[in-house]
């Protein structure tokens, strides 16, 4: 019998969770598997509680909520033979989208059912773990602002995002991609593992969690009548083909700027350790996910 534990980020609701904890015992009935619900109560709890069920000898650990919970639960998977699945309850969804995994609950249920496993790549911002992207630009600074508003969703976010552009200063960055060095004056300096920024906003649409690398974008400073177009690029998943982002890969990114003030991880926004450096790696094939038939 399996033993499946859910760990669920409360921000959910009550009443949106006795629905989920209703849909959970539909799919995963008793006789078949043992499945044990618990819920986030502070900063880090996610990967203790990962690493206990691994300990344990849990057969999944399903992440309950949006992508910084997920990455926080994964913070306690990686390495080892316990695999994470999703149930994508955030805002953005950057990772399950990425990994084609339903956003409708029932859905995301049976392909937990069906336990289809792949191990995918992670990445690493100095000592900071991130699945998606993680970034030191622009995107950086509104992850910032971000935890600290009420106004969740994609429209609290556009408001920052309209709020911080004219005032936000493009940095120079020195950027070293394995055994190459560039110079380039940015807006965005993101760094992806998938091809996912959440909404189903690509910056790097060739991005695969897969194929063993990271892909640098960058994009130049723009002016605010660029937004639109740069949006719907996004959206499109041609942003990579035009004068908006200049893409490259590799396996070590190290970015040094004497701005850098910011980093983001997932869409979270997190402290930077080292003054005016963050390096960037990625650790191939690290982390075991329940994943969709189509991917």
């Amino acid at each position: 019998m399996k033993k499946i534990l859910f760990i669920i980020n409360r921000k959910a609701g009550t009443d949106r969770e006795k629905r989920l904890e209703g849909a959970i015992r539909q799919h995963l009935p008793a006789s078949d598997f043992e499945v044990e619900i618990t819920h986030l109560a502070y900063l880090g709890h996610g990967a203790d509680l990962a690493r206990e069920a691994v300990e344990r000898g849990v057969h999944t650990v399903v992440a309950v909520g949006g992508d910084g919970s997920i990455n926080e639960i994964a913070q306690g998977l990686v390495g080892t033979r316990t695999a994470l699945a999703i149930l994508p309850l955030g805002s953005g969804n950057g990772l399950a989208r990425a990994l084609k995994i339903p956003l409708d609950v029932s859905k995301a249920l049976q392909l937990i059912v069906q336990n289809k496993q792949l191990p995918i790549d992670v990445g690493y911002a100095n000592e900071h773990l991130f699945l998606s992207n993680a970034g030191v630009g622009f995107d950086a600074l509104i992850a910032d602002q971000f935890r600290h508003t009420k106004k969740r969703g994609l429209w609290g976010y556009a408001k920052l995002v309209i709020g911080g552009f004219r005032r936000y200063q493009p940095a120079a960055y020195s950027i070293g991609i394995d055994d190459k060095r560039l110079q380039e004056r940015a807006f965005l300096l993101t760094v992806a593992n998938g091809n996912q920024f959440g909404y189903e906003f690509k910056l790097a649409p060739q991005a695969n969690v897969f194929d063993g690398q990271l892909d640098v974008c960058v994009m130049p400073p723009v002016g605010f009548f660029s937004l639109l177009p740069v949006s719907i690029y996004s959206l499109l998943g041609r942003i990579d083909k035009t004068r908006y982002m200049k893409h490259f890969t590799g396996k070590e990114i190290v970015v040094k700027s004497e701005a850098l003030a910011y980093l983001q991880v997932d869409g979270d926004a997190v402290a930077l350790s080292t003054g005016g450096e963050v390096r960037f790696k990625v650790r191939p094939a690290a982390l075991v996910v329940i994943v969709n038939d189509k991917v």
